[in-house]
């Protein structure tokens, strides 16, 4: 490896695909991406908020920054999109599997919670896992291929510290209701996270002989205005006694897409204020 080590920290021109690139996280990924060179392709299911993402960081960076729609849990539709971005911009150099969905805990009086395992619905189980994990796993297929036969390329798979340890549900029990009505964190998120380090592990094997790197970061909770008791359980959990602000995981998806992290691949790099050492 040759160069500074300020400059490994450099994607100039480089291009990088985000799924679901709308959201709160995408956006902040993107944010990285820009601030290192590179030029942040936002997919989404929601085109109208990716295209408004995009726009809005061109403007503050004065630089190149795409919106598109994109349906990652549609295999056609993924090659159909990373066709078109390798005809606009020659190749995709970084692939961020971000999207997924998080269901909030919420639940209705009177009703059993759909979050509880005994009630959860098939129907979010399927969609869950398919935006997840079969999105993450389509989008590697078809981007991380082209890569491989190009022979280098990143690829930064999101979890999240519940990828690494099981929700605590006493941050979501509420007094005065029975065990059986209170709410929960629901199994998908934890599966799909479970899974993302997972699918991690496997391309960092399969794909290391050709140049592809493929590691995951483990995000703790961000802080985004919830209800002040939800952020006084969680953060007695955490040994930082806070909650992660929106903005503190770009510099670790540089490392994580720049060639700073040139010898790391299959790596799960957690980054929770502590949260997971107890």
């Amino acid at each position: 490896m040759t160069g500074s080590p300020q400059s490994r920290f450099r994607i100039d021109g480089k291009v990088a695909a985000i799924t679901g690139g709308g959201g709160l996280l995408g956006y902040q990924h993107a944010r990285a991406i820009m601030s290192a060179g590179g030029i942040p392709l936002l997919l989404d299911i929601d085109e109208k908020q990716a295209l408004e993402k995009a726009k809005l960081l061109s403007d503050t960076f004065s630089g190149e920054c795409y919106g598109y729609y994109s349906d990652i849990t549609d295999k056609k539709n993924v090659q159909v999109i990373c066709s078109q971005l390798t005809d606009q911009f020659g190749s995709v150099e970084i692939l961020i599997n971000n999207a997924a969905n998080d269901p909030k805990v919420t639940e209705k009086p009177g009703e059993k919670p759909w979050s509880r395992f005994e009630h959860f619905p098939e129907n979010i189980w399927d969609l869950d896992v398919a935006v997840a994990l079969k999105g993450s796993f389509l989008c590697s297929q078809v981007f991380g291929s082209e890569m491989a036969n190009r022979r280098k390329g990143v690829i930064l798979n999101i979890a999240s510290d519940l990828g690494i340890i099981a929700p605590d549900q006493r941050i979501y029990r509420k007094n005065g209701i029975a065990d059986d009505m209170q709410p929960v964190k629901p199994v998908t998120y934890s599966v799909v996270k479970h899974g993302i380090i997972g699918l991690t592990r496997y391309l960092a094997t399969y794909w290391a002989d050709t140049g592809v790197r493929v590691n995951a970061l483990c995000p703790g909770g961000v802080y985004n205005c919830q209800p002040p008791e939800f952020v006084r359980k969680l953060t007695n959990l955490i040994p930082m006694g806070r909650m992660a602000e929106v903005d503190e995981y770009q510099c670790a998806v540089i490392f994580l897409v720049t060639d700073a992290s040139s010898y790391m691949t299959g790596s799960v790099l957690n980054i929770d204020g502590g949260r997971t050492c107890w």
